[in-house]
C-alpha cells in the first residue's frame, strides 16, 4: 500500500473520530495497543469497532478510530449505546505495519469478546509483534 493511500485513510479515520463517541474519553469500552518487539506503544493504528446483532448474528459498525500517540484510544463507545452482547475490535495491523516500512504475518486482528455487564469498565489490551499477538481485558 502507498504513503498517499494510507495518511488519505488515516485522515478519514481522524475526522470520523472527531464527530463520533470516539472523543468521549469516558467510555465504559477501552484499548491499549503495545509493540511488544520494541516495547513501545503503537501510535496511529486503525481500528473499527462493531457490534453483533443478537438475533441476526450480523456484525454493525458503531465507530472508527485510531491509537494516540500512548497507544490507546479511549472513546470507544458511549455508556448510552454500551449493551450486553457481543462485540469485535478490527485492528488494521497491515496498515500499521507497512508504516514503519515492515512486513506482518497479520493483516489485521480481531477481537471479539462477550459483554456482560455493560456497568463495568472493559479495558482491552493488544500485544502486537510482526508475527503474533495477544490480548487480554484489564478491569
Amino acid at each position: 500500500m502507498n504513503t498517499l493511500r494510507l495518511q488519505n485513510i488515516r485522515g478519514q479515520i481522524l475526522l470520523h473520530c472527531k464527530n463520533t463517541a470516539m472523543a468521549n474519553a469516558s467510555s465504559p469500552l477501552t484499548t491499549h495497543v503495545l509493540n511488544i518487539a520494541t516495547g513501545i506503544p503503537v501510535a496511529d493504528m486503525a481500528l473499527s469497532l462493531y457490534g453483533q446483532d443478537a438475533s441476526t448474528k450480523v456484525w454493525n459498525l458503531i465507530t472508527t478510530g485510531v491509537t494516540d500517540r500512548h497507544g490507546r484510544c479511549p472513546g470507544l463507545i458511549t455508556k448510552e449505546m454500551f449493551q450486553p452482547g457481543m462485540y469485535k475490535i478490527r485492528f488494521e495491523t497491515e496498515l500499521y505495519w507497512e508504516s514503519l516500512g515492515e512486513t506482518s504475518f497479520y493483516p489485521y486482528v480481531e477481537i471479539v469478546f462477550a459483554v456482560d455487564d455493560a456497568e463495568q469498565q472493559y479495558h482491552v489490551h493488544l500485544l502486537l509483534s510482526r508475527f503474533s499477538y495477544s490480548t487480554y481485558r484489564e478491569r
